[in-house]
């Protein structure tokens, strides 16, 4: 299946890659030429910035020249350094002012639990509980109840405050005692398959990519960010959809690993040199 790359999606992926080490607001003209080396023309940047402003993940600014430019508001910069934590402890492979998280689960390990109650006449806002935890990467062990390794918890509690959904939902952190096996339990609480599905194609489209870079000449900056982004902007998603279970738990042949170790080596290979076509011109 050919990868999409939306231009909203590069928007963000730039943002979380190189846009914050931008000093102060990204101009206008910056983000035309950044994403225009990633195949995004001019229009559907304007296009897809609007989408974000209206968002609220970013917001109009003055360049130091005046020209215009945006920032990230304070909530998009929060989604962003969770997304750090995510997204790069992962793969081992954590950017400047990143932080790494490990899954904090196992057979006899922590897990945490979502139970929530929407009324009926709420019920929209059930419909958003069960997509957004679904977008966390929590599994369902029971109509109602949702499940992710402990180490999510942070990221689980920013996400309900800032939708405002704290009221109808209740955690808890606890451990697996029965009756099943756990890693039983694992394969029913998550699909595997699928997310197996998902790693598989990961590496079906950046492992080439890799190994072409490993055995060939060095990539200029411009190429090196081009490669580095499309590999963060399919990379970034499969954190969220498989959210770090533990390896033993897991089937023997799970590509999960080898998705993870293609990514790290992208971003020891790629990121500091594509930044020397990111960053901006003195």
């Amino acid at each position: 299946m050919a990868e999409q790359h939306t231009p909203r999606s590069l928007i963000v992926t730039f943002y979380g890659a190189y846009g914050r080490a931008f000093d102060g607001p990204v101009p206008v003209s910056a983000l035309i030429r950044l994403l225009g080396a990633a195949g995004v023309d001019a229009p559907a940047v304007r296009s897809s910035v609007s989408r974000l402003k209206r968002r609220g993940f970013i917001l109009p600014a003055r360049g130091a020249d005046g020209a215009a430019a945006y920032d990230l508001s304070e909530e998009a910069r929060q989604l962003l350094a969770d997304g750090d934590r995510r997204i790069y402890g992962a793969s081992g492979a954590v950017p400047e002012g990143g932080a790494a998280a490990g899954a904090d689960a196992g057979p006899g390990g922590a897990w945490l639990l979502a139970v929530f109650s929407v009324p009926e006449e709420e019920r929209h806002k059930r419909h958003l509980l069960r997509s957004r935890l679904a977008r966390l990467g929590f599994g369902t062990a029971a109509p109602g109840v949702w499940i992710a390794p402990a180490a999510l918890y942070d990221e689980t509690r920013h996400t309900l405050e800032r939708l405002q959904l704290t009221p109808y939902v209740d955690l808890f952190r606890g451990a697996h005692l029965g009756f099943a096996a756990t890693a039983e339990a694992v394969s029913r609480w998550w699909d595997l398959a699928a997310l197996a599905k998902r790693h598989e194609e990961f590496l079906d489209a950046h492992e080439p990519v890799l190994r072409g870079w490993q055995s060939g000449p060095e990539p200029t900056p411009e190429q090196a960010y081009h490669d580095y982004l499309m590999a963060l902007d399919s990379w970034r998603r499969l954190p969220y959809a498989d959210p770090g279970l533990p390896r033993e738990l897991l089937p023997s042949d799970w590509p999960g690993e080898r998705a993870a170790a293609v990514f790290a080596a992208l971003h020891s290979l790629l990121w500091e040199r594509g930044a020397a076509f990111a960053r901006p011109a003195p």
